[in-house]
């Protein structure tokens, strides 16, 4: 089958053959049916082992044209395995993975990096270079890929971004090449809120086929067509439902009282055979030796489904402190500045208007890179001493028994909120009253273990066992606890996952009595069964909780309050996320009004107004632009929303039934739908390449 070749291609973060042009207009269908078109990506019984316990046994797995899968699955099931497998990256012990020729795949790790030195523009132009991109074409491929992605400044240090910019870089650069597919490890560790909603809408929008590992249930639901759950407790090592996130529970939920209900059938059967096996029946008939062979299978079947739907679940149970103090910290009239010496993974980057356009797209901060030195040339005006400002005005009364969910674009003042509430830095006005020996218990992203410890030490570091809520636990049934064997407890921490370093804090945190827990994003690589565990107890936790993340389910679930901060100073408290969703809203809109009342004013006001508003960017640009160029840029804005709807319309149609069984007319919908993206391109590009002429 000369349509196959098996590992045909290398993927090193972007390293592909890219020599087709386009998914469905490069491999054209024989004999003019889809249907005889293979799988892009066929793994078939593939097994991967480290050590005594292979992370999954025969499993096999198929990507087809247009699949949007989410892959899911405990910690330690092997998913970051099985995409990287996925991708050429690492070879199955056993089993064979078969990639359509001339497949185009691009792969992005969990952990994005990139080398010191390299601008966002020399990333990008290398992957175009690599990519065999033609060299009049890349330019404008650069800014519209920019544009989409909203990085502000090219000449920004890749290495020195935020982890969520240096993701959002990571998926830009994976798109240079037009993949058929795109497999994504966690993209949602490292990404704001703001940047979730603008990768969703990238998966939803985008022809291309994806297998995406997350544990962020809302942005399953939303950008997932398929969902398949990596598991030894499926009998084929994994389960894979058609159909949203809420529909895999259903089907989830079915399957596994089924199984329940033939594993009952089957001890019972078991059990009548033991009865017999004990009377001792001589196998001298072929009727006997057929029935004790039979029940010996049997009793294996069954001790197999008994290990294999055996699961246990981290024992999370964060500890109180039985305060009686009801107020325990209060912030009035606060202002906080950004500190004077910045690193790149704090919060440093102070944030203007959320502007709408090609270089700013919604994002609610400028982008990574931001600083007076780097900033574009259009935006200089608009840095004034108080946009160095984060929050002011702050009134805020943290009690005992609050849930409060701490939300807001990057470089808002999150993390710098949180180090006020410690007391590692003070306001830069007003003051902040905390309960005398007041103990908070602090969570942090960051994730600090000493890798050289080996996981005894580090649940268990001056002995071996540890005091729970005043009792005594050998540091082995602690690991337990935590879903942690005894074999690794001498392994160094440098060999767990993401998720098993996560539940080695929270086992730390655990043995703190706490008045008021911080947690700084606690989801990241967490499983979701324990994710459902950490509700559970967050919920039931008696002291004050701040909560900082990126899982919408998490913070709707769990916080009985909202506090927001919108970047550019100001402050809200709200009853969930979509009231404050709802109150960004209606901030930008009166920062929209005010901009355009500002005609008169200073630079810096106009540079703000240009930003927000195409319109008036066309007027302030006619200096730069040419008389039919100003026109074009004032009425490109409304010809992309045009342009959007025919795409959407045009994806639409080709997923209708009716369509999808027809292959003429499946042909016919993906002529137009081919149109209708590179129509939508060639205006995202002209749109940048008119505001960048603008300046």
């Amino acid at each position: 089958m000369d349509v196959l070749k098996k590992h045909s291609f290398r993927i090193e973060n972007i390293q592909i053959d890219a020599s087709v042009k386009h998914a469905f207009t490069g491999l054209q269908p024989q004999h003019g049916s889809l249907e005889e078109m293979p799988p892009i990506l066929n793994a078939q019984s593939v097994t991967k082992q480290f050590g005594a316990k292979p992370l999954f046994l025969n499993v096999s797995l198929t990507v087809e044209d247009g699949d949007r899968i989410g892959l899911i699955g405990p910690n330690g099931a092997g998913k970051s395995t099985l995409l990287a497998l996925l991708a050429g990256q690492v070879e199955p012990d056993s089993g064979e993975l078969a990639v359509r020729k001339r497949a185009r795949a691009a792969y992005v790790p969990q952990d994005s990096r990139f080398a010191p030195g390299l601008t966002i523009r020399q990333i990008l132009e290398n992957a175009l270079a690599a990519a065999h991109v033609n060299e009049e074409e890349r330019e404008g491929r650069l800014r519209e890929l920019t544009g989409r992605a909203g990085f502000a400044d090219l000449n920004a240090e890749a290495a020195a971004l935020s982890g969520g910019w240096r993701k959002r870089l990571a998926i830009t650069e994976a798109m240079v090449i037009e993949p058929e597919v795109m497999l994504l490890d966690e993209p949602t560790n490292h990404l704001d809120l703001a940047g979730i909603e603008w990768l969703e809408e990238l998966l939803r929008a985008s022809s291309f086929a994806s297998v995406t590992v997350s544990h962020d249930r809302y942005f399953l639901e939303s950008t997932s067509s398929q969902i398949v759950e990596l598991n030894r407790v499926f009998a084929d090592g994994l389960f894979r439902v058609k159909g949203t996130f809420s529909r895999f529970l259903e089907e989830k939920q079915a399957y596994l009282e089924s199984q329940s209900k033939q594993q009952e059938s089957l001890r019972n059967q078991v059990k009548t055979e033991i009865e017999w096996l004990r009377r001792g029946p001589k196998a001298r008939t072929t009727k006997s030796k057929a029935r004790i062979d039979s029940a010996n299978e049997m009793i294996g079947q069954l001790k197999a489904m008994d290990s294999r739907t055996t699961v246990n679940s981290a024992g999370i149970d964060f500890e109180a402190s039985q305060r009686k103090t009801k107020r325990l910290v209060e912030f009035t009239d606060v202002a906080c500045d950004v500190p004077a010496s910045p690193t790149p993974d704090d919060e440093t980057a102070a944030s203007l208007v959320r502007t709408v356009g090609p270089g700013l797209v919604g994002l609610g901060s400028v982008g990574p890179g931001f600083s007076p030195d780097n900033m574009p040339t259009h935006l200089k005006g608009a840095l004034a001493p108080a946009a160095r400002r984060l929050f002011t005005g702050l009134n805020f009364i943290l009690t005992a028994g609050m849930k409060v969910g701490l939300v807001g674009p990057n470089g808002s003042g999150k993390t710098t909120f949180l180090r006020l509430l410690r007391g590692e830095i003070e306001p830069a006005e007003g003051t902040i009253r905390r309960a005398d020996n007041l103990r908070l218990v602090y969570f942090s992203q960051m994730r600090e273990l000493d890798e050289s410890l080996t996981l005894r030490r580090a649940l268990a570091p001056e002995s071996d066992s540890v005091i729970h809520q005043g009792r005594t636990v050998h540091v082995a049934s602690w690991a337990a606890r935590f879903l942690f064997t005894s074999e690794q407890l001498n392994q160094p921490v440098r060999n767990l996952s993401g998720g098993e370093r996560a539940r080695v804090l929270i086992a730390k945190l655990m043995l703190e009595p706490a008045d008021v827990l911080l947690l700084d994003e606690p989801t990241n690589d967490l499983d979701i069964p324990t994710l459902e565990i950490l509700e559970e107890n967050l919920l039931d936790f008696p002291g004050a909780l701040i909560l900082v993340t990126h899982d919408r389910y998490l913070l709707n679930r769990v916080a009985s309050t909202v506090l927001g901060l919108d970047g550019r100073g100001h402050t809200g408290q709200f009853a969930d996320y979509a009231q404050w969703e709802d109150w960004l809203e209606e901030q930008d809109d009166a920062q929209d009004k005010s901009t355009r009342r500002s005609d008169g004013s200073s630079k810096g006001q106009q540079a703000g107004t240009n930003s927000a508003n195409p319109a008036n960017n066309a007027n302030a640009a006619k200096k730069k632009l040419s008389y039919l160029e100003a026109r074009e840029f004032a009425a490109i804005e409304h010809k992309v929303e045009e342009s959007d709807a025919r795409l959407a319309a045009a994806r639409d149609h080709v997923e209708h039934p009716d369509v999808a069984t027809n292959s003429t007319a499946l042909q016919e919908a993906l002529k137009e739908l081919d149109a209708a993206q590179h129509e939508n391109d060639t205006l995202y590009a002209r749109w940048a390449e008119l505001t960048e002429k603008a300046g």
